[in-house]
């Protein structure tokens, strides 16, 4: 590509830059697994076509530059009708994340040192929540009675009450009657040891806790979110409603939660047995 000066970019342009980064850089035999093309990722150049347009955006307020448009398209003109976004430049190949086995949640668990490491870790694993939700979470949000928490601080500043199992209450309970030091704000998960200790837990101090769980079980691409991944696809898989499982994750559309449509293998595979042997069987009578 020829190098230009800001001012003589046009849209043109970015449609080369977006060809010239899909093309191959280490060599034609080598490509991505998520969708087997080369070159670079769409997520990758997404990236770089956010920054070029934040680039211009800030260029278009200057006045000592001759910029009034920013030659990054927002998208094509089509499929903008009742409100819908136009066709995206780029196409970002949907993957899940893996769902954590019945062993390996056994041995998440297994490893955790405190109730309140434990408390955490199944407010994701069995309760489908964030891990701002997690670090969110007040005393006044628990409802042990009804076996519900109320999540005050969730995305977008969305609140839901939700119902969680009374595994993460047990926890809870050894928690506070055992761990949790005296304080005087209301914050659930503190920090219980060094110079910090009794301030609200940080999501760094989450993540050194997860970091720890990772190298003693194996897992080294264990997150928060494969947890409430992990959560929320068992509960999609035992029946519960697609509408339950939006309102359990906080998803404001149900397009979000559609992703729990793609269940694990051997569920798929239970479950199209089932209705194989029902046609077979109709089959059979006629």
């Amino acid at each position: 590509m020829v190098p230009k000066e800001p001012a003589d970019v046009v849209t043109a342009d970015i449609f080369a830059f977006i060809t010239a980064q899909k093309k191959p850089r280490r060599g034609p035999k080598v490509v991505r697994l998520e969708d087997g093309e080369a070159g670079l990722s769409a997520r990758t150049i997404k990236r770089r076509l956010a920054s070029i347009s934040g680039l211009f955006g800030y260029l278009m307020t200057r006045d000592d530059l001759a910029i009034d448009r920013n030659p990054v398209p927002t998208g094509m003109a089509n499929r903008r009708r009742s409100g819908n976004r136009g066709t995206p430049l780029l196409r970002t190949p949907r993957t899940l994340p893996r769902v954590l086995g019945p062993s390996e949640v056994e041995a998440v668990l297994g490893t955790l040192n405190t109730a309140r490491d434990r408390a955490m870790i199944l407010a994701m694993l069995l309760g489908g929540l964030r891990r701002c939700e997690v670090l969110g979470l007040r005393l006044g949000d628990l409802s042990p009675g009804e076996r519900r928490v109320f999540i005050s601080e969730g995305k977008g500043g969305h609140q839901r009450l939700i119902p969680v199992s009374a595994q993460f209450f047990s926890a809870v309970g050894d928690y506070l009657d055992r761990e949790r030091p005296p304080v005087e704000h209301d914050q659930l998960f503190v920090v219980l040891r060094g110079p910090t200790r009794g301030r609200p837990l940080s999501a760094d101090g989450l993540d050194e806790i997860l970091d720890g769980v990772r190298k003693r079980t194996g897992l080294p691409k264990l997150t928060c979110h494969q947890l409430r991944h992990t959560c929320l696809t068992r509960l999609r898989e035992a029946g519960m409603a697609l509408e339950a499982v939006q309102a359990q994750a906080g998803h404001r559309s149900i397009e979000s939660t559609r992703i729990y449509i793609h269940l694990a293998n051997s569920w798929l595979v239970e479950q199209y047995l089932e209705a194989s042997a029902a046609i077979d069987a109709d089959r059979a009578e006629s």
